[in-house]
């Protein structure tokens, strides 16, 4: 078993941001000596603020080699000056994981816990909320902890002291998590994401892997990537016709390995094909700690998505605007839109290096119209205007980001070169949002047939225009709300 800092050790935390300080606390609760660098004065200032007893120190140029240990924060990549400087001294380099789950396997902070580690591309938080709702209302004493917010090695450190931990891992999380072995881990889905971090799909999907390195691999068999992967004992779910052993959806009802109800699949939140293998997922990892099927029944039947999550967030005139922000991939987006049968698709933000082009040509046939913005919308739309030419297609934009043509009688708008319309506003990421928003009611309320949802599903990430994915969902829910205001 790999060591655990004690006192004497020295210890350079690198990122003073959300996971820093917790990082720190627990090292100086072990008696290690703790230096915290980061690159912003801000950050420092504050984090020495929040934890007496630490150095703090500029991460610009900083020298690990005279430490014991490096815990970084999840972002930092492998190629990052710092953690190339420690591999070069021999200095070892873990996340603010791997340290938590040495310490409690140690049992630093209490006996061990039973970790559940859910991770993929999508619907993580989802799955992570169900798990831990499911392991409250069956009498466990949880946490959710990891991505999802809280750190893990604050809920380790609890006075509460949970039993279980209902642990949501990003891929960076796993990738500086070696040692990990959870009594059971979940890979929903893998498809494209943060390959400018990895180097390649097949490093992101090593990544995602580890979180079957333990007891129990759960693996999403809908899922071309996914399905693939194996662990010591392994059980899938479907959201079709189950197979033996696993996992799936029977005569209408969400079934488990054994063949046992859970519950209607019409009654889980949020609905469509997601959200049932979602629950499926959460379910499959409380039975590794013996919770039966009528218990995570009775939870997931209560349950409601979080915010930003396929959330309905207004109803006017007729249309209803769902804001599903956390959608911030192809892959996301994918699932989104297949819940409804018409939508009008407000999309856009930075795609991180990820092809547009198979999700527009899949969901083709539901688009009304297409409201498009941020840094990567022209790519959006020359997608949209080869495998989806009859879609109505609308980019809004601040300032002067793309050249149009044949202006018309508004000054603001303008005919693209691609077909589009272009509007221009004037204003910030809120005024922006709320043009996008006017645009999508504009196409919604002249549709012929039942009025389309606006479905905010980006496939983007939102850091472009917006401070985050919640920030964009409030300023799109925002946006909706007001147009019942001003009828």
């Amino acid at each position: 078993m790999a060591t655990i800092p004690g006192p004497g050790a020295q210890v350079l935390v690198a990122g003073g941001g959300v996971t820093g300080p917790a990082v720190a606390r627990a090292l100086l609760r072990l008696g290690a000596t703790v230096t915290v660098a980061d690159g912003k004065p801000a950050a420092r200032e504050k984090i020495a603020g929040e934890v007496p007893g630490i150095v703090v120190a500029d991460l610009e140029g900083h020298d690990p080699s005279g430490y014991d240990l490096v815990v970084v924060a999840p972002g930092f990549r492998p190629t990052a000056p710092v953690v190339v400087a420690a591999r070069d001294a021999g200095v070892e380099v873990i996340g603010d994981v791997e340290l938590a789950w040495r310490i409690d396997r140690a049992g630093a902070f209490g006996a061990p816990r039973d970790w559940l580690v859910v991770t993929g591309t999508n619907g993580k938080t989802t799955t992570t909320q169900m798990l831990e709702s499911i392991l409250l209302h069956a009498g466990v004493r949880a946490v959710a902890c990891g991505n999802i917010g809280r750190p893990v090695i604050d809920a380790i450190g609890d006075d509460a002291d949970p039993r279980v931990l209902a642990v949501e891992l990003s891929s960076f999380q796993l990738h500086w998590a070696p040692s990990v072995r959870p009594r059971a881990g979940v890979v929903l889905n893998v498809a494209e994401d943060h390959l400018d971090w990895h180097g390649s799909m097949a490093a992101y999907t090593a990544d995602k892997a580890r979180a079957l390195s333990g007891g129990l691999a759960v693996i999403g068999l809908d899922d071309p990537v996914a399905s693939g992967l194996r662990g010591e004992v392994t059980v899938g779910f479907t959201t079709r016709e189950p197979g033996p052993g696993e996992y799936g959806v029977r005569g209408g009802l969400l079934v488990d390995g054994a063949g046992a109800p859970i519950l209607p699949a019409a009654a889980v939140s949020p609905p469509g094909p997601a959200g049932i293998a979602d629950a499926l997922a959460a379910t499959a990892l409380a039975q590794a700690v013996d919770v039966s099927a009528a218990q995570a029944g009775e939870a997931l039947a209560a349950f409601r998505v979080g915010a930003h999550r396929a959330e309905p967030v207004a109803t006017v005139r007729g249309v209803t605007y769902i804001d599903d922000s956390k959608a911030t991939n192809p892959h996301a987006a994918l699932n989104s839109i297949e819940a409804h049968e018409r939508v009008v698709w407000v999309a856009g933000g930075q795609l991180k290096g990820a092809d547009i082009a198979p999700l527009v040509r899949r969901v083709a046939s539901r688009l009304v119209g297409a409201v498009l913005l941020g840094v990567d919308r022209d790519e959006f739309a020359a997608s949209l205007a080869r495998h989806a030419p009859d879609v109505p297609v609308v980019r809004v934009s601040s300032g002067d980001h793309s050249p149009v043509s044949l202006v018309t009688n508004d000054a603001n708008r303008s005919v693209g070169t691609t077909g589009a319309i272009d509007v221009r506003v004037s204003g910030d990421a809120d005024a922006v949002m709320a043009a996008a928003v006017a645009e999508a009611a504009r196409i919604a309320e002249t549709a012929a047939h039942d009025a389309p949802v606006v479905l905010l599903a980006p496939a983007a990430a939102s850091l472009d225009m917006f401070t985050s994915y919640g920030h964009r969902g409030d300023a799109f829910a925002a946006s909706a709300r007001a147009l019942g205001d001003a009828s």
